[in-house]
């Protein structure tokens, strides 16, 4: 062979050596899915149930309780276990009404049903419910499907708080439709909060403090996410008629809204006011927002610990929301969490092992998930995902907490950023596109010594509107980028 044949197959061989390492490399190095960090397990629902979950509550006997809006309530065996087969299901009660909400006190069941609040007990030890108790039912129902009423866990005080939809989502034909009320320990019933249109789920920050889940309408350009304050109006007026039953509790009734104002502007001129936590951008982070749940499990979960994770009905995922208060009001960050769920998602409930269930259906509205309900667990895999920890409103910009140390040349290169920013038109017509929208620039980048903070400072913020950012750049010590990159802020509120 000749010298120059002998050398042009040596550099084939080298070239050909350096691509397959090359390849090798990319495919152990390929980007981790969330699928590395969360695992879904489907529980496996008897053939011929329909179970179409509101909501969960863990039994103090490790069985797993499920209501669904069909009027039954299910006990499900070992729910924890690596598989969990159709036979580990029971009927434990059936013939309630739309049960969207469960919690437990002493021996009983406590169930949210569309007309009242119950509580159910199996007196007799055999598995199925024999006491059922009304706990409170002055609310009212005129026989509108959207009537749906949502309870949340007790509070501190042993209060639960419900959010009733108003009549067809649009106005309040039967007392309390489109208000929140407080049911208390020894069954009365305080009202709350004005100004609910049609929510999707309740529940406790780690606080204590009760949030909901609102959906995009009349006076709701987008969904959302809203703090529950006795006293305030949390922006539909539909409800106002009810003023005159709950005055001595709630005062008088506020100023009604402008339409087709901003909800900051109308929330400076009516004092009562409580505009949203969150906004999620509608279609981008979903069109249906329903259960909360929020992490108190010590790290059993994962790294975010204190947050709150937010179902979405129509896009069949789960949401993670980071809040902080800013002038005294809680303002935020939405995160992409998880997606892939089988099926509409409504109930989640994060339990006390670590374990989150959701569960839901598509009820003819249609969801990503294409089954018709499902029941499902979500696991954390111990791994811990590089992403977007917490996003702060600062002076003059945003601090960027990081799960993992991000390299200093891609988070100091604005090249690693986009943002912009829209907020939604506050009317009596249903829903808004996203308006008045504006690209603030990104001045500076300033990591940390530790490398696990960025702070951005941002010239031409905007008060009232989300706030889009899209790291795309940031990378970690492993060349990794973001498992999510995107975070939508709702800043309110200037610190």
């Amino acid at each position: 062979m000749s010298a120059i044949k002998v050398k042009t197959l040596r550099s084939f061989l080298l070239v050909a050596c350096m691509a397959a390492s090359s390849v090798g490399s990319a495919l152990l190095a390929a980007d981790p899915t969330e699928n590395d960090y969360y695992t879904i397990t489907p529980l496996e629902v008897p053939a011929d149930v329909v179970l179409e979950v509101g909501g969960f509550q863990m039994m103090p006997d490790g069985r797993l309780a499920i209501s669904s809006r069909r009027g039954e309530i299910w006990m499900v065996d070992q729910p924890l276990a690596k598989t969990v087969p159709a036979k580990n299901f029971k009927r434990f009660a059936h013939g309630l009404h739309e049960p969207l909400s469960l919690d437990y006190e002493d021996g009983w069941l406590v169930v949210t049903q569309r007309p009242e609040m119950t509580r159910v007990k199996d007196s007799d030890g055999d598995g199925v419910a024999d006491l059922f108790e009304t706990i409170n039912d002055e609310w009212g129902i005129s026989g509108d499907y959207h009537e749906y009423a949502f309870g949340s866990k007790a509070d501190a005080e042993g209060n639960r708080w419900v959010v009733l939809c108003l009549t067809g989502s649009f106005s309040s034909q039967v007392p309390y439709r489109g208000w929140c009320v407080r049911i208390t320990p020894d069954g009365k019933m305080i009202p709350t909060t004005s100004g609910v249109r049609s929510p999707g789920g309740i529940g406790r920050n780690a606080v204590g403090d009760i949030f909901y889940t609102d959906n995009q309408g009349p006076w709701n350009g987008a969904c959302g996410l809203k703090h529950l304050i006795p006293g305030k109006f949390v922006g539909h007026p539909g409800g106002f008629k009810w003023y005159e039953l709950a005055e001595a509790t709630m005062g008088k009734q506020p100023q009604t809204p402008l339409s087709d104002s901003r909800i900051m502007t109308e929330a400076k001129k009516i004092a009562e006011l409580e505009p949203p936590a969150i906004l999620f951008p509608y279609p981008e982070m979903g069109q249906s927002s329903s259960g909360i749940s929020c992490d108190v499990t010590g790290g059993k979960f994962g790294p975010f610990e204190g947050q709150l994770f937010v179902a979405d009905q129509g896009h069949s995922t789960i949401m993670r929301v980071f809040l902080e208060k800013v002038q005294g009001h809680y303002q935020g960050a939405v995160f992409p969490f998880r997606s892939g769920f089988g099926s509409g998602n409504v109930g989640v409930e994060l339990t006390e092992s670590g374990a989150m269930f959701v569960g839901g259906t598509n009820r003819g509205w249609g969801s990503r998930g294409r089954q018709p309900f499902a029941v499902e667990r979500l696991d954390w895999t111990g791994k811990l995902p590089f992403e977007i920890h917490e996003m702060h409103a600062v002076p003059g910009g945003f601090q960027l907490d990081f799960t993992q140390p991000v390299t200093a040349d891609s988070a100091t290169d604005l090249a690693s950023y986009e943002i912009s920013t829209y907020t939604y038109i506050y009317r009596e017509q249903y829903g808004s596109p996203a308006v008045d929208k504006t690209t603030p620039t990104i001045k500076s980048a300033t990591v940390s010594n530790n490398g696990t903070s960025v702070t951005l400072q941002v010239e031409g913020l905007q008060e009232g509107h989300v706030h889009d950012l899209n790291c795309k750049g940031i990378r970690n010590a492993d060349g990794q980028p973001l498992l999510h990159s995107k975070a939508y802020y709702t800043l309110n509120y200037l610190p």
